[in-house]
C-alpha cells in the first residue's frame, strides 16, 4: 500500500516505484508470457517524455489541457518512476549517482567562479 505521507526518503520512493514494477512484471508475464526488457522500459518511458513535453506546452500556453496542473504531476511521476525502474534494470543505484553527479556539477559551478 502506498503510504500517505507527503514527505518520503528516497530509499523509500526507490523501494515503492521498484515493487509497482514487480506488479507490473507479474501482469506482462500473465499477459504477454514475459516482462518488458530494458529496451522496453525505455520506449514506455519515451512516450511518458512525449506527454510531459505536450503538458509542459500546455503550462506554457501553447496547448490547452484540462487539469494541467494535475496531469503534469502525474506525469512527472510517472518519469521518475520510469527513471528508477531503468536504473534498477541496469544496476545502477540512483541514489549514490545522483549524490555524485550533483556533487560533480557543484564542483563545476565553484571552479568556474
Amino acid at each position: 500500500k502506498v503510504p500517505k505521507a507527503i514527505q518520503m526518503k528516497f530509499e523509500e520512493m526507490i523501494k515503492l516505484a521498484l515493487g509497482i514494477r514487480q506488479k507490473y512484471k507479474n501482469l506482462e508475464k500473465n499477459e504477454f508470457g514475459e516482462s518488458w526488457d530494458g529496451k522496453d522500459l525505455t520506449l514506455g518511458f519515451m512516450g511518458d517524455v512525449g506527454d510531459l513535453a505536450k503538458l509542459i506546452a500546455a503550462k506554457e500556453g501553447k496547448r490547452s489541457v484540462e487539469d494541467v496542473d494535475e496531469k503534469l504531476a502525474h506525469e512527472l511521476s510517472d518519469c521518475l518512476w520510469a527513471v528508477i525502474v531503468l536504473a534498477d534494470n541496469y544496476g545502477v543505484n540512483m541514489e549514490s549517482a545522483f549524490v555524485k553527479t550533483m556533487n560533480e556539477l557543484n564542483q563545476r559551478f565553484e571552479e568556474s567562479v
